[in-house]
């Protein structure tokens, strides 16, 4: 099962080149570094905007944006190590094939799709609390 799926996602890459890969996986770090600065900016509102209303809410509110900051940078350092690959796959390393790459840009792909989903799914709940005030 696990090699089907293997090479599912690598048979959708395929024609893409490596450069293009590569350029969409500085995206994403950019992507997380902004996701990142939108957590700090909903902090900075939150504290501003419900100071000791709600504790309960606001705290869950916390506790979702120090989750999404620590799988923010878990998925950074999973994007950087990915593109560390890149490298030693061009200068041919022995063990390391193309399809490692585009396997494991298939993968990180679908996080940052399931990320993508959650974080918005976060921020709506954000907004929708601090428009009541």
């Amino acid at each position: 099962m696990d090699n089907l799926i293997e090479k599912r996602n690598a048979g959708s890459l395929i024609g893409i080149g490596l450069d293009q890969l590569h350029k969409e996986s500085r995206e994403w770090i950019e992507t997380v570094e902004f996701w990142k600065d939108e957590i700090h900016f909903f902090d900075t509102i939150l504290q501003k905007k419900v100071a000791h209303k709600e504790p309960d809410f606001k705290g869950l509110l916390e506790n979702m944006g120090k989750v999404h900051e620590y799988l923010f940078t878990y998925l950074k350092d999973v994007i950087y190590e990915h593109e560390r690959l890149l490298p030693r796959l061009q200068q041919g390393e022995e063990g390391l094939a193309d399809v490692d790459y585009r396997n494991k840009h298939g993968e990180l792909k679908d996080k940052m799709e399931l990320f993508t989903k959650d974080f918005m799914e976060f921020k709506r709940m954000v907004f929708g609390y601090a428009k009541n005030f």
